[in-house]
């Protein structure tokens, strides 16, 4: 039974508390199991060994559970915090740098220096924000392009661990939409456990332990235009400005400048540790923020602080997903992570040519970003946003 409260003379029958606390913990079930295969996916491309990977996605899980029971109890709105899953989509198309995976540990510490400077000095926000989004979501689907594909891929290169994948996929897709990405891994699971059970593998229980691997940082040139650059910008444009809008459309002012002060310290935090970057949460902060969670507004802040709470929960098992991915067939967790991304791969396509005056200019940075290609160093994603914004400076040159 609910509770009943009077406001101006009218019984009112609110929702047991137990509400928000479940919308909280689906939103970080659905947030986690949806996404940490890209994560993986991403620190692995940048080369970090299965130890570090997994001690990043430890540490991101620590610091946006923190952010998100911060934000929450200090502001009473179900403000949520997430890893930045485009930014490890860029991750995982930018590959390795100059340096190795202790300069791409520097990127991230200077992509936390730049998040704590959108808060500190409005000018740099202002500046992310002129980049056109057509541009900024022709680069985002650019870097995802190649990792969508390998569901495809997959189906040739493993047809019996990948095809059971993406048949749960769709069938939940159709079923249960917010549930088929991370059922989707239930089933790559499942596929993993009979790989070991056939091949009589011990396991190593060692794995299954969770700990922070600490790195020490260095800058390269080209880490830092190739990747600290990138991951900047798309965290900003795919991440926190879209967060801000879905929490604007269940009426909740997101404080910017303690959100970012907040998420930019949390990135900060994890570098070292592994963690590429948090940021407010875009498309799981509707779980929490959304009248499902709770009729009453006043009370979805409880929503948000069970996030945060049930995502430090998960990153006690962070080694446990990280060991899982290690030992899984070939193509699998790639095919998983692929299918997570789908939904991104459509929305930033959708984005980057919906108006017509914008379409070449964001065609042309979609092709240099999915192309892959690195010229001095630099990766393909920081190319492709000086090839948009020259053809697109060079079309509407003259016009008003």
């Amino acid at each position: 039974m609910g509770d009943s409260r009077h406001d101006g003379g009218v019984s009112v029958v609110t929702a047991p508390l137990s509400r928000p606390i479940i919308a909280g913990v689906v939103t970080a079930l659905v947030g986690f199991t949806s996404s940490f295969a890209v994560v993986l996916t991403g620190l692995d491309a940048v080369g970090a060994s299965a130890s570090q990977a997994a001690s990043g996605l430890l540490a991101l899980s620590l610091t946006m559970g923190l952010a998100c029971i911060v934000l929450a109890w200090r502001y009473r709105m179900p403000i949520t915090s997430a890893w930045s899953t485009p930014g490890a989509a860029l991750l995982a198309a930018t590959g390795a740098v100059e340096g190795g995976w202790s300069a791409a540990v520097g990127a991230f510490l200077v992509t936390a220096v730049l998040i704590l400077l959108t808060a500190l000095w409005p000018a740099l926000g202002a500046l992310i924000a002129r980049i056109p989004p057509s541009i900024a979501q022709a680069m985002l689907a650019g870097v995802l392009l190649p990792l969508c594909i390998a569901p495809i891929t997959g189906i040739v290169a493993n047809p019996w661990g990948v095809v059971p994948v993406i048949l749960t996929w769709l069938i939940f897709a159709r079923l249960a939409p917010r549930w088929a990405v991370p059922l989707a891994f239930v089933a790559a699971a499942a596929v993993v456990t009979v790989s070991l059970i056939r091949g009589g593998a011990p396991l190593d229980i060692g794995l299954l332990v969770p700990r922070l691997e600490l790195t020490m940082p260095t800058v390269t040139v080209g880490a830092l235009v190739g990747l600290a650059l990138p991951l900047f910008i798309v965290t900003m444009a795919s991440q926190n400005v879209p967060g801000v809008a879905v929490m604007r459309s269940f009426g909740y002012e997101v404080p910017w400048r303690p959100a970012m002060l907040v998420t930019g310290i949390g990135t900060a935090l994890s570098a070292p540790a592994g963690g590429h970057a948090i940021n407010l949460a875009a498309i799981s902060a509707a779980l929490a923020a959304g009248p499902d969670a709770d009729p009453d507004p006043d009370r979805r802040w409880v929503a948000g602080v069970s996030t945060g709470g049930s995502y430090l929960v998960l990153g006690g098992f962070s080694a446990a997903f990280a060991a899982l991915v290690l030992l899984a067939p070939e193509a699998v967790i790639p095919a998983v992570a692929g299918l997570a991304l789908f939904g991104a791969f459509g929305s930033a396509v959708q984005q980057a040519i919906d108006d017509p005056g914008e379409r070449i200019p964001a065609v042309v940075t979609f092709v240099v970003a999915a192309s892959g290609i690195a010229v001095l160093g630099v990766s393909a994603a920081f190319w492709a946003l000086v090839a948009g914004l020259l053809v697109r400076t060079v079309l509407h040159a003259g016009r008003h």
